[in-house]
């Protein structure tokens, strides 16, 4: 367990900045400083997504390591983790399932991204214990399906000013701690998507919560200068003109939480009745600028739509509409075990076009939004 005073604590030798003795599972030799402290590291490409209780398990991992070591398009994995599952107590972090991944993906020569999950959709509570106070309006809402008031999910309070603080309050650490690893590739934010809260939300509420969004990102990009900062974006589409052009200036890379290729309101063109575009228009606007890196879930592969009325796509559909309409530099899989759909995953990247080429087939080329990208 590690505190936010202890976070501060670093150990330098030379101009390499190393972890301390709580990061001893990876390989020092692999951890050095950036020389150009405004650089970014850059290796797009292809990742699985693993979430779950799987990200912990050594059989399954054994499996995905197997399957990453000969894949070469397969650059690393995204692996997911719950805000109360890193937080213990205030200000006492426990990270060390992403210092045992960090050291075995590291010693593969592959690259490790965290989403940090603030939103579930299941009953599952996403903030530490201490926040069920009434300073922190007990740090999360519930949320249920569009007409029903069953729970269904949760969401976290963040227009509380003191929830926000604790958010970047674990950020802080993560960006002391990781920063600097070079292969540490990136660190995410779930979809801003709110779902239907089981009470209605205020105006002031809902505004709040999408300004202190994009604090949290400029705070982040504070704290992981030299790593890509990534922010999953949906719905509401009222909000994306403002949004995304906050995420352009920030220098936030651009996904979104599903990649469906015939989705209607994702795609929506303006028209002079309704002038609030769809995100998947802003992958093109910003191409080149900031980094655009998709994300394929499990029901991707099953349907072109979310309300399962398109068809059911290939694998080699989904990557072209990726790259292609989005304008990809990054991709990320969802390791879909039951139906098994990574084999067909495996099998595309395994192609001449995605493994031959330096980036899976995907836009190699270093943002605007970074001074400088380093390999």
């Amino acid at each position: 367990m590690i505190t936010d005073k202890q976070n501060n604590q670093a150990c330098i030798f030379g101009v390499a900045l190393l972890f301390c003795i709580s990061m001893i599972l990876v390989p020092l030799g692999a951890v050095a400083a950036t020389s150009d402290s405004t650089a970014v590291k850059w290796h797009p490409g292809h990742y699985y997504i693993i979430k779950g209780s799987r990200k912990n398990n050594t059989e399954y991992l054994s499996q995905v390591y197997s399957e990453l070591d000969a894949t070469p398009a397969l650059k690393g994995m995204m692996i997911r983790y719950f805000w109360m599952d890193l937080e213990d107590s205030e200000g006492v972090y426990d990270f060390s399932s992403i210092d045992k991944r960090l050291a075995e993906l590291t010693a593969r020569g592959k690259r490790l991204v965290i989403q940090v999950q603030t939103k579930s959709f299941n009953k599952r509570q996403v903030v530490p214990t201490y926040m069920k106070t009434v300073e922190y309006e007990g740090g999360e809402f519930y949320t249920s399906d569009y007409g029903s008031t069953v729970i269904r999910g949760r969401n976290i309070k963040l227009w509380n000013p003191q929830v926000r603080d604790r958010l970047i309050a674990l950020f802080k650490a993560m960006g002391e701690r990781y920063n600097s690893h070079p292969n540490f590739e990136g660190v995410s934010m779930i979809e801003t998507a709110l779902g239907q809260p089981v009470e209605p939300l205020s105006s002031t509420q809902i505004a709040g919560f999408y300004d202190n969004m994009i604090f949290v990102h400029q705070q982040m990009r504070l704290f992981f200068p030299n790593t890509m900062t990534i922010q999953e974006v949906n719905y509401p589409r009222s909000i994306l003109a403002s949004f995304v052009g906050s995420l352009k200036d920030i220098g936030t890379a651009l996904s979104s939480p599903d990649t469906f290729i015939e989705e209607e309101d994702l795609l929506y063109k303006t028209t002079k009745y309704d002038t609030n575009k769809g995100i998947y228009n802003y992958y093109a606007d910003f191409s080149g600028t900031i980094p655009m890196v998709p994300t394929v879930m499990p029901q991707n592969y099953k349907n072109t739509k979310g309300d399962g009325t398109g068809y059911v796509p290939t694998v080699a559909q989904i990557l072209a509409f990726a790259r292609d309409t989005l304008r990809a530099n990054y991709i990320f899989w969802a390791r879909e075990k039951r139906e098994k759909h990574y084999e067909q995953v495996l099998e595309v990247l395994n192609m001449s076009a995605q493994k031959n080429t330096p980036a899976g087939g995907l836009n190699p080329a270093c943002p605007a939004a970074y001074a400088a990208c380093i390999d």
